[in-house]
């Protein structure tokens, strides 16, 4: 440990005794002989660089807190040496390891650390739920460095955000702004406790806006290359007006520190969650009970769309929000409530922060045009999910060998009708089809019998979508026959 105290400070001696030298050679220089460059005159006025984030961080500065966690968690009970062959068991290293077979599970002490921002005057601050996942005990420090035990009125892990409440009054707020306005290549600011270093200030610029990451499919984040590192999560994402329109969440990452990719959650979104938790302490996300996927070109070829957008609805559970509306596969989503539904992505961000019970009407492309449907939404379960397909291949013919379903085999996939696919060979192989998935419909038909499938093919484009089953997903693929 020693080595790690020592190192930071020979650097700062040298770096000080770096500085002094230069200074003390350039006033030599100046007395002995002329410039050898000539120095710009001091600039006036129209000066050209970033903004200065200074007034905003002494004004809200205060309004970020440091956010120490303290939990438990459970070790092993030792090695597993039943898995060691009979033949090794007199080795030495076996005798070695034996003590240590028969400990018990422990609990064990652990400490994490986060960032917030505060709310409420009265104490309400806001952070990431995975800052307090699984705390025993939650502590605040304020920029005064005043410290409070925390209670967490509530997290929904589902969009990562949590709120605490600490006993203090007439505590200075944060200003809320649009994350709407934000347009890429706007300037941000971040305030946290990187690593522990509280109320660390780094700024950069929007990246892009409405990312969706993995299994965060209800997030439209916002990417900065703001410097974001462990200890900055939860805290405040500024715009230049010194507006709260984000807060910082997660970072993408080989190392485990910065390497210029951060996520925000937009603060519209954190409000409609807080705003849940504070009134009823827990949060409830709609849905409509689909499965869908990502619309390509080959996809909105096969069902005569003018372009890739919206979601291709791969599936629909029974008795859901979607079945009641009249959703069927193959259909595909291009607007809730006149919003835009661009990619497959943008619908379970824009569902999943609607109240369950909500009316919303859908504009949906359906048998090579566009009719409206009216849903009621229903309480969030797990059944919304993603599945691509495959990339189309060029060549004669579809590449399939199938057979009618056996009565066991419709039994165990829980299907009514379908065509077991035997082999696959040419564009059904290139765009992704296995042997032993369930073919269900090809351009939207559902299919019984090969003279079904041969039928479809005599009228069909350039490019037929296949909806499939493998497992117990379903999916679109489109594949290219000609």
């Amino acid at each position: 440990m020693q080595p790690k105290r020592l190192l930071p400070a020979l650097l700062v001696a040298l770096i000080g005794s770096g500085s002094l030298l230069a200074c003390q050679s350039g006033l030599a220089a100046s007395h002995a002989s002329p410039a050898l460059f000539d120095h710009a005159a001091p600039a006036t006025s129209g000066a050209v660089g970033g903004p200065n984030f200074a007034p905003i961080v002494r004004e809200f500065g205060p309004t970020v807190v440091h956010v120490n966690v303290r939990g438990e968690t459970t070790t092993s009970s030792g090695p597993d040496l039943s898995q060691i062959p009979p033949q090794l068991r007199n080795s030495p290293f076996f005798q070695f390891f034996q003590p240590f077979q028969n400990q018990q599970p422990r609990q064990v002490p652990t400490q994490g650390l986060g960032s917030g921002f505060i709310i409420g005057s009265d104490g309400l601050i806001l952070t990431n739920a995975h800052v307090v996942k699984d705390a025993k005990s939650v502590t605040v420090t304020l920029t005064d460095h005043r410290s409070f035990k925390a209670k967490v009125l509530g997290t929904d892990a589902k969009t990562d955000i949590a709120v605490l409440k600490i006993p203090a009054t007439n505590l200075p707020t944060v200003r809320v702004g649009n994350p709407n306005n934000l347009q890429p290549g706007d300037w941000v600011l971040a305030i946290g406790s990187p690593y522990g270093f509280y109320n660390t200030v780094t700024a950069g610029i929007v990246s892009a806006k409405s990312r969706s990451l993995p299994d965060d499919s209800m997030v439209p984040f916002i990417q900065t290359d703001v410097a974001v590192n462990p200890g900055n999560s939860g805290g405040p994402l500024f715009n230049t007006k010194g507006e709260v329109v984000g807060i910082n969440s997660q970072i993408f990452t080989q190392t485990g520190a910065f390497e210029g990719l951060s996520f925000a959650i937009p603060i519209n979104v954190a409000e409609t969650i807080a705003r849940q938790i504070i009134e009823h302490g827990r949060v409830e996300h709609a849905k409509l009970g689909i499965t869908v996927q990502t619309v390509s070109q080959q996809l909105a070829n096969s069902f005569g769309l003018n372009g890739p957008r919206g979601a291709l609805v791969a599936s629909v559970t029974k008795d859901s929000p979607a079945a009641k509306a009249g959703l069927k596969a193959g259909d595909i989503i291009l607007s809730v409530n006149d919003q835009p539904v661009n990619t497959s992505t943008d619908l379970p961000m824009i569902i999943g922060m609607m109240r369950p019970g909500q009316a919303v009407k859908l504009g949906v492309w359906s048998n090579r045009h566009e009719v409206n449907l009216d849903a009621k939404l229903g309480s969030f379960t797990r059944d919304v999910l993603y599945a691509e397909g495959g990339h189309g291949g060029a060549a004669q013919g579809l590449g399939l060998q199938v057979r009618p379903l056996k009565p066991v085999e419709a039994q165990q996939a829980d299907v009514h009708s379908g065509l077991m696919i035997e082999s696959v060979s040419g564009p059904a192989e290139q765009a992704g089809v296995q042997s032993g998935d369930i073919l269900l419909a090809v351009d939207g038909k559902p299919v019984n019998s090969i003279e079904q499938v041969r039928g479809i093919l005599k009228t069909a484009g350039k490019t037929i979508a296949l909806l499939i089953q493998r497992g117990g997903n379903r999916i679109f693929v489109p594949v290219e026959i000609g």
